[in-house]
């Protein structure tokens, strides 16, 4: 019994044991790519976002409805002998085994990746983990004290002494893109060998990865990088500034971008300036160089300054809420929305994969599915 079709992993089936973000992201990514993602949720409770409101839309917490299209929920108690038989089938029946209970939670219910290897050799089996299985293992791993004991928050907030975690669950998000590279992985060590084996991520070791230059910069040179506000490191001008009626940003990356900067602002005299000459001086002199473009943006609006500095080659630009970044990418042609049919028979705008691929592109067939939704259908194929 599959769901219906289309998309480069048709024909995969994925045991989705995940709940909250990181495991859910990862399989919603890999359902819209076609695969047949069957969520299993304690009868009474579910995932825990179902929980997590307001906002709701359509009687269901917008938090769960972001992460869950496209799937399959199969409600079972797995403290109840007939339905752990039922999810036991499952994975002798499953591609994918995804899980993100704490370590030794599956094993306790006989479902640890030893025990589904022996039930399906070929099984794909991710534990998605917040500090590994090792000496880690009983920490929890939520999001936020990630970002604080994982450096994020050591170089994200206004100044020094001052950190700020990320505006969303950031870690989870980046650990779900990597169960999703490791899995596609897998499957295709699978397809050239017929083996399945062991996808392991951590939230840790994936923030660690995810702070790329900052980590890097550590690792190979021994720099502590610090808190610096909206400025870079190593380029400049890369900041935040006011401008007449709301912030916006400055990206720039090279000299030659720095002198169309100069020139639209009609001071090109700073481009010439010793102080400013290179990246490096003006990396070495950024506070009055910020001083000095700060002046400059301040006489026209946002807008006024991308549509002027953004034909000049310029990166720049407003800094926008939501409901703008949305209008930006429906206007740049993006399609940032993939509408499904709700529960109630109405359109459920949800943000669109933003994959593309011009044969197999990404499906919209399902709707978030309401707590064991299909357990009927679901049982029945299982006990078959």
């Amino acid at each position: 019994m599959t769901a219906a079709t289309g998309g480069p992993l048709s024909g995969v089936l994925i045991a989705d044991f995940g709940r909250v973000l990181a495991a859910p992201y990862a399989t919603m990514l890999l359902a819209d790519l076609g695969a047949d993602v069957i969520k299993v949720e304690h009868p009474v409770t579910g995932d825990d976002t179902r929980a997590w409101g307001p906002p709701h839309a359509q009687g269901e917490a917008t938090y769960y409805l972001s992460v869950n299209r496209n799937k399959r929920s199969l409600a079972l108690d797995l403290r109840d002998e007939r339905d752990l038989r039922r999810a036991t089938e499952l994975v002798r029946r499953a591609d994918v085994l995804f899980e993100n209970f704490r370590p030794g939670t599956m094993d306790r219910y006989g479902l640890g990746h030893d025990r589904a290897r022996e039930l399906n050799p070929g099984l794909v089996y991710c534990s998605v983990t917040g500090f590994g299985a090792g000496a880690g293992a009983a920490l929890p791993g939520y999001d936020l004290l990630i970002q604080a004991v994982g450096g994020l928050m050591s170089v994200t907030g206004p100044a020094p002494g001052q950190p700020v975690k990320a505006g969303v669950a950031l870690v989870d998000v980046l650990t779900g893109l990597h169960a999703t590279i490791g899995v596609l992985a897998a499957l295709r060590h699978r397809e050239a060998t017929g083996e399945g084996q062991h996808v392991q991520v951590d939230l840790l070791s994936c923030l660690l990865s995810s702070l790329v230059n900052q980590s890097g910069g550590y690792t190979l040179a021994g720099q502590v990088p610090g808190i610096l506000g909206n400025r870079h490191p190593s380029i400049a001008p890369y900041e935040v500034f006011p401008a007449k009626d709301r912030p916006m940003v400055v990206a720039v990356g090279n000299d030659r971008q720095f002198r169309a900067l100069c020139q639209g602002l009609e001071t090109p005299g700073l481009a010439d300036d010793p102080r400013f000459a290179t990246n490096t001086d003006r990396v070495a002199h950024v506070d009055e160089l910020a001083r000095a473009l700060g002046e400059s943006l301040l006489a026209r609006t946002a807008s006024d300054w991308f549509d002027r500095l953004t034909p000049l080659g310029v990166p720049c630009g407003p800094v926008n809420d939501l409901a703008q970044a949305f209008d930006l990418a429906e206007r740049l042609g993006l399609g940032p929305r993939a509408t499904v049919t709700g529960p109630d028979g109405g359109p459920m705008d949800l943000v669109a994969n933003p994959i593309g691929l011009s044969g197999t592109p990404p499906r919209y067939e399902r709707r978030p599915p309401r707590l064991g939704e299909h357990t009927e259908d679901l049982t029945a194929w299982l006990d078959s």
